[in-house]
């Protein structure tokens, strides 16, 4: 979706494995890249010829994994089993968001202490752009597609109840630390 939406602002994304990100932005292939984040962009050399690293990322707030069960499996497990699966689900992915939000931070560090790095915010115009046409994108999508309706509906409701609390609490706080 994201890559749709700077289609829609007049640039052409190009969907790459992983490993081939390096290579082609060296050689010019493509002008940019979006990866993980600080940690794996650091990982992949991507400093070492990329003089700008650009933020927020404005198309995803970060990482996350899933599970995937068939159903029939799902629903021929005992509620108990399926209450461990749930919280070994939660657990996995509480322990990925810690470790990326360290190895990102300190990666971060590593990016602004090199002098051949230079880290930029995105202008508002562009992000204001940009969130016209992810949301363009999303309307769309919901508009043609029940379940990402009720998804949306759902992410939506959340984002803006909890906006206010997080201006007050983790904004706030990191205000008042001056960071």
């Amino acid at each position: 979706m994201g890559g749709e939406a700077l289609r829609r602002a007049g640039g052409l994304p190009v969907n790459l494995p992983g490993g081939e990100l390096f290579t082609a932005l060296q050689t010019g292939n493509i002008d940019a890249t979006e990866w993980v984040g600080p940690y794996n962009d650091v990982t992949f050399g991507f400093p070492r010829i990329a003089r700008y690293y650009y933020y927020p990322g404005w198309h995803e707030p970060g990482p996350t994994l899933e599970a995937m069960v068939n159903q029939e499996a799902w629903n021929a497990l005992p509620e108990d089993l399926q209450e461990i699966v749930r919280v070994c689900c939660q657990s996995v992915n509480c322990d990925m968001l810690a470790e990326y939000t360290w190895r990102n931070a300190e990666a971060l560090e590593t990016l602004a202490e090199n002098p051949d790095v230079e880290i930029r915010r995105f202008p508002d115009e562009v992000l204001t752009t940009l969130r016209g046409h992810m949301q363009w994108v999303m309307d769309e999508l919901v508009a043609r597609d029940e379940k990402a309706r009720k998804i949306y509906e759902s992410l939506d409701a959340f984002r803006t109840r909890s906006a206010r609390y997080q201006e007050i609490t983790e904004a706030a706080f990191l205000d008042t630390r001056q960071l």
